[in-house]
This record gives structure tokens, C-alpha cells and sequence, in this order.
């Protein structure tokens, strides 16, 4: 159920980023962070634990026009892909109103993209979540490297659903953002629908701001973003430079991102609500 604060006129809706580890999700929200005027974003989040390996997790709020009267936000986040991070996992997909999975196009990554994708079932199992109903876009990236996994085979052995797909290369840009507009475009009439109980007429509409991204995304600028064709990389040991950089051991990250340390699961599930709340939401009642 998206958040909802009626005293504010504020609705969240909250799209997880889902996929195997490295796939390319935290690369999704930096891009479109990147390529987003500051004043339609938030600020970028990360949430650190002391494990040995960092685990992000990401929010980045996007003003997206209005649903009646209500000021829409989509709350985009990602869940850690190693795969001793199952208990994050869960956390950060409650509450969750659509699903963006990032599949990793290599060869060897198949077994992988399938381990997630079957943990994805058992944790909306778990959290309440009807796969078979939820807003679910398939993203399909790293499409510019060699020895990859057919669209056919990934189709066929993740995408029963035949649900939309978008074929990425996330590090360049190409497909981030028309993987955006489509879970919006899927997103915001479920959600409409459940917090109003019903479909808004056709009048009621035009008189809508748009509710999805799209209308953010149609300046010269990101049209040309979207449209241009991404650059290739050369070889996979030698890629073309990327539009953004990504953030190593002992450098800063090139965005402003605010980072939160936190111990326990149950410090991320607080942050979470903490965080929600900090944007004048409140759960529906």
C-alpha cells in the first residue's frame, strides 16, 4: 500500500529495485539521479552496515505530478544482492507498490538471475506480496557485453507473466529511464485504485497533472538522453566511459549522497519509516 498522508495532500508510491548482486540496480537510481533537475529528486540515500561488505540501500523520492488532489512521490529503493543480506531483502520490499527486477545478461549470471528471482517469490510470500498481481517490469541490462543470455531465454524462465521488458545498458543510460516511465506507467493505477477504491473517471483525469514520470522526463534534455543511442564499450577490459562513476573504498561518491550507519535489521525497517516520514507521509490507516 503506497504511503499516504491526507493533511499534506502527499501520496509515496514505493518501487523496488530487485536482482542478483552487481546487477545493476543501485546504477539505475544513480543515473536517474543524475540526469533528474534537483528539483524534481530527493537526496540520495545509503544505509551502511558493518558487515564486510557495504549494503545500499537506496531512496530517492521523485516528484511525479498529482493523483486527484494528492502531490505524488515515487520512492525508489534497492535491496543488496549478495546473498547473505535475505533478511534485507525482505525488509526493504515491505510495503512495496511495484517491482523493477534487474536481470544480468551474461552467460554465467543465469544462475544467478534465476536464485533471485526465486528468492524474490519467498520473500513477497512472506511480506504478503501477490507477484502474480504487482506492478513487475523486467529490466534486462548489460546488454553491450558479450556471451550473453538471450531475450527469448530470459523471457521463457523469468517472465511467465509476460510482463514488459526493457533491454539496458545501465552504465551508459540506455533503457534506465524507459524502465522508469513503464513501472510508473503500471504502477499508478493499481495504486489509485486501492487507495480510492476506485478508477478516476476520464474527467476527473484531465484534469490531472500527469501521474508517472513521463511529463519530468520530456525536457530536450532527458528526451535527448533517452533517445540517443548509448555508446558501446570497445571490449569488456577496456569499457567506454560511463555518464556517472561509481563509488569505490576511500572515494566520495560524485552525488551528494547521505550515508546512515546502522547495526541491525531492525534499525533499517525504523530508518525506512523514519525516512517516509521525513517526506510528510504517514501510512494509510
Amino acid at each position: 500500500m503506497a504511503y499516504v498522508n491526507y493533511v499534506t495532500k502527499n501520496m509515496a508510491i514505493k518501487i523496488v529495485y530487485y536482482g542478483p548482486g552487481l546487477s545493476g540496480k543501485t546504477t539505475n537510481l544513480r543515473y536517474i539521479y543524475f540526469k533528474l533537475e534537483s528539483a524534481y529528486r530527493g537526496e540520495l540515500v545509503c544505509l551502511e552496515t558493518p558487515a564486510e561488505r557495504t549494503f545500499f540501500f537506496d531512496l530517492l523520492p521523485i516528484k511525479a505530478g498529482l493523483i486527484k488532489e494528492f502531490k505524488v512521490h515515487f520512492q525508489l529503493l534497492t535491496v543488496p544482492g549478495q546473498v547473505f543480506y535475505e533478511a534485507s531483502r525482505k525488509s526493504v520490499l515491505k510495503g512495496a507498490d511495484g517491482i523493477v527486477f534487474v536481470a544480468d545478461s551474461q552467460l554465467p549470471l543465469l544462475e544467478a538471475n534465476l536464485e533471485s528471482f526465486d528468492g524474490l517469490r519467498k520473500n513477497c510470500l512472506e511480506q504478503g506480496i501477490d507477484l502474480n498481481r504487482i506492478p513487475l517490469v523486467f529490466q534486462y541490462n548489460k546488454r553491450d557485453l558479450p556471451n550473453l543470455i538471450p531475450v527469448e531465454t530470459l523471457n521463457r524462465l523469468l517472465n511467465s507473466r509476460n510482463c514488459p521488458y526493457i533491454e539496458a545498458e545501465a552504465i551508459n543510460g540506455r533503457g534506465v529511464l524507459e524502465t522508469l516511465k513503464e513501472i510508473a506507467r503500471l504502477t499508478v493505477p493499481v495504486v489509485r485504485a486501492s487507495v480510492f477504491g476506485e478508477n478516476i473517471s476520464q474527467s476527473e483525469k484531465a484534469r490531472e497533472a500527469p501521474a508517472e514520470p513521463a511529463s519530468i522526463l520530456a525536457t530536450s534534455e532527458l528526451k535527448e538522453a533517452v533517445d540517443r543511442p548509448a555508446p558501446k564499450r570497445k571490449s569488456e577490459k577496456k569499457p567506454a566511459e560511463a555518464p556517472i562513476e561509481f563509488v569505490k573504498p576511500g572515494n566520495e561518491s560524485p552525488f551528494p549522497t547521505t550515508k546512515i550507519k546502522v547495526q541491525s535489521i531492525e534499525d533499517i525497517e525504523q530508518e525506512i519509516e523514519r525516512l517516509s516520514r521525513e517526506f510528510g507521509l504517514a501510512k494509510k490507516k
